[in-house]
């Protein structure tokens, strides 16, 4: 994959077309790709292939693919990659629904520099690919990318934090910080992280924020696997060898599950409560930034990913054209993949109600602190 850069003029060109409702004809990466007849027949069977349930939006989003294709219906082969030898058995499961005759492969990859093979075997069946949430990579074989902004995410990540330490802490800049990016297995970890530096860097840069561990890179600040573990055990590292003589003020957490193994590292090291970033709005965060705790979230609503996602595929069963809103920038590395991306919601204690109005179990816990 490219490394993906934008610039405030590149943003503001991509909502436009969002909100124009902009679409594009139709990939030609699968079935009728090639000139062949538009559509496939009504009922088909459709792949659901997701990976490990490292995640709340993880586990959601396969009972909404299951429950929404069945309504569509379609007939829905949902499965989840195993927690452990996840890539090979997730290709697995991809070729078992190419031989099965799916007639559209949605994917949320586990490793999408490790599925080329899968997705074009999906392609020479005859079978679109849609890859949900993370850009299947170096490959023309994928068909379309439905995801939510994730380059936006990481800004509003970076803005979060910003505010936060204006908010909450109790001295002038300069403020220390740490930073922690996604598994490296993920493509969205990198576009995450580079959309966070996109607004952290100049405040770097300028001395208002001070990285106190020096580690600064992806690589450096990876988390394998998005395990809680393995973040909490590299920030109880970096307060021991950091942070003995001074405080640290805020983390920049590419989500919520590694957002509490790094407040649960410094409660148990004794120091004050960072700021904190996050993201997927898991239940035990929500309540967390509600206490005061976790500072923010990003409301990624998984509902309207997948309801997007299934008009998609019926607009491929019909031979419609499929709705995109952005043709420029997500490069695979083989082809810049046609995309339809969402728009995500910075959740702070302050906005909770009105970013969670449409999601009742969310507004909910909200509503009990209120």
């Amino acid at each position: 994959m490219k490394k993906l850069v934008l610039s405030a003029a590149a943003l503001v060109a991509a909502g436009a077309l969002a909100l124009s409702g902009c679409s594009s004809e139709r990939g030609g990466g699968g079935a009728g790709g090639g000139g062949e007849e538009a559509g496939f027949e009504a009922g088909a069977k459709i792949g659901v292939a997701l990976p490990d349930k490292t995640s709340e939006n993880w586990v959601l989003a396969g009972d909404l693919f299951t429950e929404g294709l069945e309504e569509a219906g379609f007939e829905p082969d949902v499965q989840y990659a195993p927690a452990s030898n996840t890539v090979a058995e997730q290709q697995n499961q991809i070729q078992a629904m190419v031989t099965g005759g799916a007639k559209v492969i949605v994917i949320g990859a586990k490793d999408g520099k490790q599925l080329a093979t899968q997705v074009q075997a999906a392609k020479d069946a005859g079978a679109y690919v849609i890859a949900y949430d993370r850009l299947i990579e170096n490959t023309e074989a994928v068909d379309y990318y439905v995801a939510f902004d994730n380059f936006k995410v990481g800004q509003l990540q970076g803005q979060a934090l910003l505010e936060g330490l204006e908010a909450r802490i109790d001295h002038d800049a300069p403020y220390n910080i740490e930073l922690f990016s996604g598994s490296p297995d993920d493509a969205n970890s990198a576009v995450f992280f580079e959309g966070a530096m996109d607004v952290l860097q100049p405040k770097i840069d300028d001395g208002t924020l001070v990285v106190a561990s020096g580690q600064t890179s992806l690589s450096q600040t990876a988390t394998e696997g998005w395990l809680a573990e393995n973040a909490q055990s590299r920030m109880d590292s970096i307060l021991t060898s950091t942070y003995s003589d001074k405080e640290l003020d805020g983390v920049l957490s590419p989500n919520d599950t590694l957002a509490r193994a790094i407040l649960t590292s410094t409660e148990q090291a004794g120091k004050p409560t960072p700021v904190v970033t996050g993201q997927d709005s898991e239940v035990e965060s929500v309540r967390s930034i509600m206490e005061g705790v976790q500072y923010s979230t990003i409301n990624k609503d998984t509902t309207l990913l997948v309801e997007q996602t299934i008009k998609m595929i019926e607009q491929l069963q019909a031979g419609e054209e499929v709705d995109v809103n952005d043709t420029e920038q997500y490069d695979n590395g083989a082809k810049v993949v046609p995309s339809y991306l969402l728009e995500p919601v910075i959740v702070t204690q302050e906005n909770a109600a009105e970013a969670y109005e449409n999601v009742p179990s969310l507004l909910e816990i909200v509503q009990e602190y209120q």
